[in-house]
């Protein structure tokens, strides 16, 4: 029988943080590319990302049915997990001509640049490994 006590909340490891270079294009003072830093989060935070993201739209015969903006919910969870830059901050905002950290992230990042960081915020939040692996691991367990 295994202990319970190593799910009590002191003992499990808490949100992990990580540096990745997003982009070539942003360099410190002596030219070096700029890591950013990004950090795991809790599925209560990934729940809010998800709710911000979902609009009631008409269904069959009117009702009202969720749905979930995948581009925006995507950009929410990358904006929760950014630690630095603080992509909330107003200065940067303006220096991109934007409002809100989501436009801020589109204005800043080329595709490529943005389609990276996201995968990065997914694999650091668990979201790397496919239903197949996960079955796999539990079979092996």
């Amino acid at each position: 029988m295994s202990e319970l006590s190593a799910f009590y909340a002191q003992n499990v490891a808490t949100e992990e943080t990580e540096t990745f270079i997003v982009s070539d294009r942003f360099k410190d003072k002596d030219g070096q590319p700029v890591a950013w830093q990004l950090r795991s989060m809790t599925e209560a935070e990934n729940e809010e990302c998800r709710k911000a993201a979902t609009r009631k739209v008409k269904g069959k015969n009117g009702a009202q049915v969720p749905e979930t903006n995948s581009d925006d919910y995507l950009a929410k969870l990358a904006v929760a997990s950014t630690i630095f830059p603080n992509l909330k901050d107003s200065e940067l905002q303006k220096s991109y001509g934007v409002l809100g950290a989501e436009s801020l992230l589109r204005k800043m990042l080329r595709p490529g640049e943005y389609v990276g960081l996201v995968q990065k915020v997914q694999q650091l939040n668990g979201f790397d490994k496919d239903m197949n692996e996960l079955v796999d691991e539990v079979k092996n367990s």
